[in-house]
């Protein structure tokens, strides 16, 4: 039962760097942007996106453990459908042009921050 709290408590570090990432992102470039509507529009639904990333990568990691040796055909597939989801989310975007592409990356590319600054977080939360 301890390695399922710890990977909650992982999981949840990880949500609140995509958090302060977004929100870091927000409070400062929209200032600096004509269309800010579309730019937050987009940044929000990346953040979203790459929530949706980090939960699915913790249920998948978890089921991993039951697979044995068919946990790295497993993990192959589920990168298939993380990725097929973020391109998903990216061409509706640029068909429908309800938000600004680059600011979905933006947030998108919240995950990849939130790993970097997890060891920060993890300080934060314990405090």
């Amino acid at each position: 039962m301890k390695k399922i709290k710890k990977n909650n408590d992982t999981l949840l570090e990880l949500c609140i760097g995509i958090l302060l990432f977004g929100v870091f992102c927000q409070l400062t470039a929209v200032w600096f942007l004509a269309d800010r509507l579309g730019y937050s529009i987009g940044l929000w639904m990346g953040i979203l996106t790459a929530l949706g990333c980090a939960v699915h990568m913790w249920w998948s990691i978890d089921r991993y453990l039951d697979y044995g040796e068919g946990a790295a055909r497993a993990a192959a597939r589920d990168n298939l459908i993380r990725y097929g989801a973020i391109i998903a989310v990216m061409a509706a975007v640029m068909i429908t042009k309800a938000a600004q592409p680059l600011a979905v990356f933006l947030g998108i590319m919240g995950l990849k921050v939130a790993a970097y600054i997890q060891p920060i977080t993890h300080k934060m939360i314990r405090r």
